[in-house]
C-alpha cells in the first residue's frame, strides 16, 4: 500500500483487519483531491461564484475548471496510479452534475443527442475502475466536452490505454486535459455550438502528462530527465486519421494557445527545461 493510497481507502471507510498491521498516521499527505493539482491550478481556478468562466470543482476523482458560458470544462487535472485501476464495469449514467451553483444551466446527457459529436471525457471512465462510485463520477457531464467521434475513439482513446498502462508499469501520472477555440467537425459536419448554443464545440483538444516512477514527495523527484508527454489535436474526424503520437508537442505550445500555467509548481528551472522539449519516447 502506498502513502498516496491510505488517504482515499480511510476516505472510502475501508476497514483492515485486526490480523494486519496498521500502517502509521501519515498526516503530511494530501488527499486525492489535492493530488489532483498538486502539480498547480493552471487558471488560478477559484470558488468564487463570480468567477463562472473560470470555476473551480474538486472531486476525489478529478479537479477542473468549469466555464458556465461555454458548458464544459477549460480543463480537468487528475492523478493516475495502479490504485485507481480495479474490476469495476463502465457505468455509462451520464448525467449533470447538480452542485453547480444555483441558477446555472446544468448540461445533460440530451444536449448531445443528434449533435454529431460525442460525449468526451476529460478524466476517462478508465482511470477511475476502483469503485462504481469513482466510475460514476467521471459521467458527470462537467467532465464531458464535444468531441469528434474519430478522434475520441481512435488516437484519444488510444493515448489514454497508453497512460494506464505506463500506470500499470509502476509510473504515477499527473495528467491534465484541455480544450481551445470553438468551432469543430464531427459526423454532422462542421458546428461551433450544440444544443441551441448551450454547449461549445471546441476547436482543439490537448492533453499534457507527467511520468514519474513510482516514490514519494513526488514535486521534489521531477528533474530536467522526467518525461512530459503533451498533445493537441485537432477536433475534427479528420484528425482520428493519425496516431495520437503524430500529434506531440510541448507544453510550451499548449500554454501560448491557452494562457495557462501548466505544473506551475514545479521549480521554474525545471519547467522551463521540460516545457520546451518534445516528446520522443514511445507512444504504445
Amino acid at each position: 500500500m502506498t502513502r498516496k493510497l491510505l488517504p482515499f481507502l480511510l476516505l472510502l471507510g475501508v476497514s483492515f483487519s485486526a490480523c494486519e498491521k496498521k500502517p502509521p498516521e501519515l498526516p503530511d499527505m494530501p488527499p486525492p483531491a489535492e493530488l489532483n493539482i498538486l502539480m498547480g491550478n493552471p487558471s488560478e481556478a477559484t470558488t468564487n461564484v463570480v468567477n463562472s468562466n473560470n470555476y473551480l470543482i474538486s472531486l476525489p476523482e478529478y479537479a477542473l475548471s468549469y466555464n458556465r458560458t461555454k458548458g464544459i470544462p477549460n480543463w480537468v487535472s487528475w492523478y493516475l496510479s495502479s490504485e485507481w485501476l480495479g474490476p469495476v464495469n463502465r457505468q455509462d449514467d451520464f448525467r449533470p452534475y447538480d452542485q453547480l451553483p444555483a441558477g446555472w444551466y446544468q448540461v445533460s446527457s440530451m444536449d448531445y443527442i443528434g449533435s454529431g459529436f460525442d460525449r468526451g471525457h476529460n478524466c476517462p471512465s478508465g482511470d477511475r475502475t476502483l469503485t462504481v462510485a469513482d466510475n460514476s463520477s467521471t459521467f458527470y457531464m462537467v467532465n464531458i466536452i464535444p468531441q469528434a467521434p474519430q478522434v475520441n475513439q481512435d488516437p484519444w482513446e488510444k493515448m489514454e490505454t497508453y497512460c494506464r498502462q505506463l500506470a500499470q508499469q509502476g509510473n504515477e501520472l499527473y495528467i491534465i486535459m484541455g480544450n481551445y477555440g470553438s468551432g469543430g467537425t464531427g459526423n454532422n459536419g462542421f458546428a461551433t455550438t450544440i444544443s441551441g448554443g448551450k454547449v461549445t464545440v471546441p476547436a482543439a483538444v490537448w492533453k499534457a502528462v507527467l511520468v514519474l516512477p513510482r516514490g514519494e514527495n513526488d514535486l521534489s523527484r521531477i528533474t530536467e530527465n522526467s518525461r512530459l508527454i503533451a498533445v493537441i489535436i485537432p477536433n475534427e474526424n479528420i484528425a482520428g486519421n493519425l496516431h495520437w503520437g503524430d500529434y506531440r508537442t510541448t507544453v510550451n505550445q499548449i500554454e501560448i494557445t491557452t494562457g495557462y500555467d501548466l505544473f506551475s509548481n514545479i521549480p521554474i528551472a525545471i519547467q522551463d527545461i521540460l516545457e520546451a522539449r518534445k516528446d520522443t519516447g514511445p507512444t504504445n
